[in-house]
């Protein structure tokens, strides 16, 4: 069997990467340098965690579930622990994309990210919906990238990656570059952005009078039915009142040239201020 190398895997991320390998085809071998992750892993999974020397020992790919931040300093501090062809997996593409791997071209970077289980689905049960992250009850999408190393690499991250995000539906492949298009670009700096901005205009209407129940029920409400007639959902149309509406609102909330926000230079600003 395959061995991996976890790192991080009693935090946020790594607890459920734990989780998520227990039965499956793999070796895991857990690092976690805190005591409460590795107190977690212990109470919550049964699970003794390993020296970072005795994981690394022969092991064929080293996962590093840690925060972004934290990404260079402990692949630097691993590297020349690594053989030739090993597989370095990481859960995010803002550290790769701004150079914060070692310069080894003997290693695999395969990079994959989840896209979290979709507004419109298919759950009828109610845990899955409210598996809000993924990973645990819902169906969810990933995306994938394979850095640098062999072509038949990219099948075997991918096969992984299916265990750290399931339950899955669909695999992308990607690349790196494209991958920072989508995050942060497409879902933290315009959806979250915007999102937020729907919030607010949520606390306006009930400053101005509206109860908040009320504003909150219609506002998501419209989310849904809005939301499945842009994207292809649903077949409809909107009315010429709400086309008026968009035709006027979307230059007062919007600037021209908004879309910059995924010009490579702002994506890599965006991306070096959270690495």
């Amino acid at each position: 069997m395959t061995t991996i190398a976890l790192f991080g895997a009693g935090g946020k991320m790594g607890y459920r990467l734990s989780t998520n390998f227990r039965g499956s085809p793999y070796t895991i071998r857990h690092v976690e340098i805190s005591e409460a992750g590795k107190e977690r892993l212990k109470t919550g999974l049964g699970i003794d965690t390993m020296s970072v020397d005795e994981a690394l020992a022969g092991a064929e790919v080293v996962i590093l579930a840690v925060p972004d931040t934290h990404i260079g300093k402990v692949a630097a501090g691993v590297e020349s622990k690594l053989a030739p062809g090993t597989m370095v997996i990481v859960l995010d593409a803002a550290a790769p994309f701004a150079g914060h791997l070692p310069k080894r071209p003997d290693l695999t970077y395969f990079v994959t990210h989840p896209c979290h289980p979709p507004i419109f689905n298919d759950e009828i049960d109610m845990a899955a919906k409210k598996d809000f992250f993924g990973g645990v009850k819902a169906k969810q999408h990933f995306v994938s990238a394979l850095m640098q190393g062999p072509e038949e690499d990219y099948a075997k991250g991918e096969k992984i990656a299916q265990i750290i995000w399931a339950p899955v539906m669909r695999s992308h492949r990607v690349t790196v570059e494209q991958m920072a298009l989508l995050e942060p670009g497409l879902s933290e700096t315009v959806c979250a952005s915007l999102l937020v901005v729907m919030k607010e205009a949520l606390d306006e209407v009930v400053a101005r009078g509206v109860d908040r129940q009320a504003a909150l029920d219609f506002l998501l409400g419209h989310m849904n039915v809005l939301g499945a007639v842009i994207f292809g959902e649903t077949k409809g149309v909107f009315s010429d009142a709400c086309n008026k509406a968009i035709e006027f609102g979307k230059p007062v909330l919007m600037r021209d040239d908004w879309k910059r926000v995924f010009e490579p230079e702002e994506i890599a600003a965006s991306i070096q201020r959270i690495t």
